[in-house]
């Protein structure tokens, strides 16, 4: 079990590096982080925490909203580059009412899907 999440921590890492390298793009916009300007870069810890807090959240949380409902204090910077790649992952949308978890795993959802016909229009 341990190795599952040792690989899944390598593999969280390995997205952050990519998207921080590459930049990324949300809305037709290409955001660019500069890693020269990068002080504080975001632990597995960081992410699980931001990634809970989103989950959480009823309705849609300003990134202010999500500053306050962390356990621990983030920089401004680093919770940007943790949005980034959650948002490039397609876990979460950010739009202009805020940052709102689009991610289902729930295991009836998932059958329906497997279930479903293809209509085209």
């Amino acid at each position: 079990m341990s190795g599952d999440r040792e690989h899944t921590s390598i593999y969280t890492y390995n997205n952050i590096c990519s998207i921080m390298t590459s930049g990324h793009k949300s809305s037709g916009k290409q955001i660019r982080l500069n890693i020269e300007k990068i002080y504080h870069w975001p632990t597995l810890k960081t992410v699980l925490m931001v990634e809970e807090a989103i989950q959480n959240a009823d309705d849609p949380i300003s990134i202010e909203g999500l500053k306050r409902k962390l356990k621990t204090k983030v920089m401004d910077q680093t919770l940007r580059v943790v949005l980034a790649y959650l948002e490039n992952k397609g876990d979460i949308l950010i739009g202009e009412k805020g940052i709102m978890w689009i991610r289902n795993d729930s295991p009836e959802f998932l059958k329906m899907i497997k279930n479903a016909r293809m209509i085209e229009v």
